[in-house]
């Protein structure tokens, strides 16, 4: 099986959803986690707090820097993920497809890097 990441984009700025919405899809991911574990595929995932109370620790000149965040400069960021473990691409899209419909954001899929030994 090989690892994928389904992460969930958010943009800083977008008006918010409404109360009754958010609680939907809250509703919806909980259902398509329920499903993605009774499936065997579910390796873990979570929610994330909003990327400007990230901080970013790097090493610069033999120091350690820690900084406010985030790293990017951007106004999209990941709000939220699943790794999962199925046979192949076509298989993640799949459960991307499902993940997108449960928390009515877009949803990026990523394969793992395979491990050179083994």
């Amino acid at each position: 099986m090989k690892q994928y990441l389904l992460s969930v984009a958010m943009v800083d700025g977008a008006p918010p959803r409404p109360p009754d919405q958010n609680q939907r899809a809250y509703e919806r991911v909980n259902e398509f986690n329920a499903e993605l574990q009774a499936a065997g595929v579910w390796v873990f995932g979570g929610g994330l707090e909003p990327a400007s109370i990230a901080t970013v620790v790097r090493e610069e000149d033999d120091q350690v820097m820690i900084t406010d965040g985030p790293f990017a400069e951007s106004k999209e960021h990941i709000g939220g993920f699943w790794i999962i473990a199925v046979d192949d691409l076509d298989a993640a899209l799949a459960w991307a497809t499902k993940a997108t419909r449960a928390c009515a954001e877009p949803v990026e899929v990523r394969p793992f890097q395979e491990n050179p030994e083994g």
